[in-house]
């Protein structure tokens, strides 16, 4: 008796139908990859680092309307190139101004 009520429920079962596709995960924005990429870059590099941390920058400001407009992930990769090409940038600027005060100094010397 089992046996029938299987039968019985294959009956009403129906695979004519095609699975639901699955949606594609949202796309990463690549400009904020490149912002990380150059953000990191412009802390390690020296003395390019600065100029390297200025392009960080315009990526990520790129990428942040990219992503607002296409709705696409990466933002926090863009908050991350921002923060570092912005702290590449700085360093880099303080220890360029250092080091020209240092040989503007220098070059007056009283001998």
């Amino acid at each position: 008796m089992n046996q029938q009520n299987y039968k019985s429920a294959d009956r009403y079962y129906d695979d004519s139908f095609a699975p639901t596709p699955y949606a594609p995960p949202p796309k990463t924005n690549s400009k904020s990859i490149v912002s990380l990429v150059l953000g990191i870059l412009s802390i390690t590099i020296p003395y390019i680092g600065f100029l390297i941390g200025i392009v960080a920058i315009i990526f990520a400001s790129i990428s942040f309307k990219e992503i607002r407009m296409r709705m696409e992930q990466g933002k926090g990769l863009a908050v991350a190139g921002l923060v570092c090409g912005i702290i590449g940038t700085a360093f880099y600027a303080i220890i360029i101004v250092i080091l020209l005060a240092v040989f503007l100094f220098a070059s007056y010397s009283t001998y």
